[in-house]
């Protein structure tokens, strides 16, 4: 339907990328508003207009945006329910699902970049997301206990949040690819709908490298 219609604010190699896959998943019709961010695109006015942060992921629908990755990410799964890619609001799942998809942003990426940073520790009853040690040690028994994915036996917009983080931050060495987190990471990229996106944002980089050529 052209009024379902995303535009879909979006630069390569970030974190927009879990978007993409979602995006992909749900089948969603969508337009992308690529940002070149190594010659500053995010800080142009008229995307401020659109996300005061200057930062990608952002989604425009129906006169609505909706930013932060998370946030986009539920908002989605739930406009497209068609997809089964969120628990509805009266389903038991729909509760860990939420904690899930809040938990990566408010606990599980601060935790990463202050210590890949090496930022000295806030003391546990000041700090947002207790310890890193105990963010680690949540992430690493959930996936150790729940499986084939996320929530359990079917895949939803959780796995795309969290399967692009991790395959992120073990790419770059700041979280460990046990072998219960490969085995998840494998089971997440092998879907068609992550490759698709892979395959798309490859050719994306070759056009836009040739172009600088």
């Amino acid at each position: 339907m052209t009024d379902n219609r995303i535009t879909f604010h979006y630069a390569p190699q970030t974190r927009a990328f879990g978007t993409r896959v979602l995006l992909e998943e749900l089948g969603a019709p969508y337009d992308l508003h690529v940002l070149d961010i190594r010659s500053g695109d995010q800080r142009n006015p008229d995307y401020l207009s659109i996300n005061p942060m200057g930062k990608v992921p952002a989604i425009s629908h129906r006169g609505v945006v909706v930013t932060e990755q998370a946030a986009i990410a539920l908002y989605l799964a739930d406009i497209f329910p068609e997809a089964g890619l969120a628990p509805p609001v009266d389903d038991p799942r729909r509760g860990d699902y939420l904690r899930w998809m809040v938990f990566y942003g408010s606990a599980f990426e601060p935790a990463l970049v202050d210590h890949a940073m090496k930022r000295p520790p806030l003391p546990r009853n000041n700090s947002p997301y207790a310890d890193y040690e105990t963010v680690v040690a949540i992430v690493n028994e959930h996936v150790k206990t729940t499986a084939p994915f996320w929530l359990g036996h079917h895949f939803s917009a959780a796995d795309a949040l969290w399967g692009a983080a991790l395959l992120w931050v073990t790419s770059f060495g700041i979280f460990e690819k046990t072998p219960e987190i490969a085995a998840y990471l494998e089971r997440v990229t092998g879907r068609p709908a992550f490759r698709k996106a892979q395959a798309d944002e490859a050719a994306l980089l070759t056009a836009r490298d040739a172009a600088a050529g």
